[in-house]
């Protein structure tokens, strides 16, 4: 996990207790559970929100989840993440709905075009209405 400070990612696991670790750290499954729990410790870092203004962000959206159906196995514990990330950037005006939706669609055309196993980019016509 070299995209992040070991000490902040020790923090945040410290923190939040929901966070899947074993001895050595964070455990991801796919990289970007990595890049959208490193993005969320460089916000963090930054002073954007605190550790337990996260973990109640994130709480609420596990419990959404859980009330929609998620059958809460661990499998989608990254797209709580994700959604708690969406979530607290709105409500700090860092972004609106809009440009997170824009952001959404360029990457579904990005990942539709990209052959499995390899990276996805965004490119200028991912943005470009479909």
């Amino acid at each position: 996990m070299s995209c992040v400070d070991p000490a902040a990612a020790r923090r945040a696991v410290q923190a939040v207790a929901s966070i899947p670790s074993d001895d050595e750290g964070p455990v991801f499954r796919e990289p970007w559970e990595a890049q959208a729990f490193a993005l969320a410790v460089a916000l963090h870092e930054r002073g954007l929100f605190t550790w337990p203004q996260w973990a109640d962000t994130i709480g609420d959206e596990i419990k959404r989840a859980q009330l929609a159906g998620d059958p809460d196995t661990g499998q989608t514990y990254y797209r709580h993440w994700l959604a708690a990330l969406e979530r607290i950037v709105m409500a700090k005006q860092v972004t609106d709905p809009i440009t997170l939706a824009r952001y959404r669609d360029a990457w579904d055309r990005a990942a539709e075009r990209t052959p499995h196993g390899q990276p996805i980019e965004l490119r200028q016509d991912d943005f470009e209405s479909g």
